[in-house]
């Protein structure tokens, strides 16, 4: 005999019982040829190709769920997008086959002969205790990039940097933007969702221009609603095309409703650089307070 044995129903009913692995899984992606990150039926989303390849890659009999720290919208791209999966702990040491490698390093080794060229999984590893890629986050980090006319226009960067036709004066959109900073209610840059909160603490929102001529702003929150990092970019380019005073932007926040007067720039100039986490021992009281506070009562 091999010295293996059948397992017993008490071994198959512990195994169906094992409280599933949760994996935190650190990507990037190219946004430009996505409909987003969320899965639409008939369209081509980031969610809908991580899905699909991890269940081939894990043999799932059902879709493997994917829990992302922040939806990005069509055109948008990350770097430091992060998300989590909940898997079958057997299913996770199996990944490794014959190889030596870790389950992590093999799943990452995996899904990169299978996903499309314009997502990458960086990472995989087993989440702390009360790890929530969307919940436990403290803030998220995005750029916007923007080529105005005094810029150097590179084609190779066009899927990652906004065209602008006029010069914008960086000075006054840094003061405008920074006029906005603090825990405020947000719903003149958002779209509204029935029951969703529109406030959020905005931690950064500065401008600065590269050497090569181009804008960069980075917004940093401890969450965004809907639209909101496009819908600030675009209240603030008019302060910079001097067609709006510089402390227009408050104006329109304190107001506290959306106005026609706000322009949502374009996607493609958008990525999510960063989510940022508290310290193991924090992550889920962290969830707790998060879902308390975004999710409608």
């Amino acid at each position: 005999m091999d010295g293996t044995s059948e397992p017993s129903p008490a071994d198959e009913s512990r195994q169906a019982d094992a409280p599933a692995l949760r994996v935190r899984l650190d990507l990037a992606y190219d946004g430009t040829a996505f409909s987003g990150w969320a899965a639409q039926p008939s369209l081509r989303t980031v969610q809908g190709e991580l899905s699909a390849a991890l269940t081939t890659v894990l043999r799932s009999a059902q879709p493997v769920r994917v829990t992302v720290a922040g939806r990005t919208d069509a055109g948008v791209h990350a770097r430091g997008q992060v998300a989590h999966v909940d898997l079958d702990p057997a299913a996770w040491a199996d990944l490794p086959g014959r190889s030596d490698r870790e389950p992590g390093a093999a799943l990452v080794s995996r899904l990169g002969g299978i996903l499309p060229h314009d997502v990458v999984v960086r990472r995989a590893q087993p989440a702390p205790a009360g790890f929530d890629a969307r919940f436990s986050a403290t803030e998220r980090r995005y750029l916007y990039r923007i080529a105005d006319a005094d810029a150097l226009r590179d084609p190779l960067r066009r899927h990652d940097t906004v065209w602008w036709r006029r010069p914008l004066d960086v000075e006054a959109m840094d003061e405008a933007a920074r006029s906005l900073l603090g825990l405020r209610d947000f719903a003149a840059f958002c779209k509204q969702r029935e029951g969703a909160t529109t406030v959020r603490t905005l931690l950064d929102f500065s401008w600065t221009r590269l050497s090569d001529g181009v804008l960069v702003a980075t917004v940093r929150a401890d969450a965004f609603c809907h639209s909101m990092v496009r819908s600030l970019v675009g209240a603030v380019v008019p302060v910079g095309e001097g067609r709006r005073a510089r402390d227009w932007p408050r104006a329109v926040q304190d107001g506290a409703s959306r106005t026609v007067g706000i322009h949502v720039m374009p996607p493609h100039g958008l990525s999510l650089e960063e989510v940022v986490y508290p310290d193991d021992a924090e992550l889920a009281e962290r969830a707790v307070v998060t879902r308390a506070r975004r999710l409608p009562t």
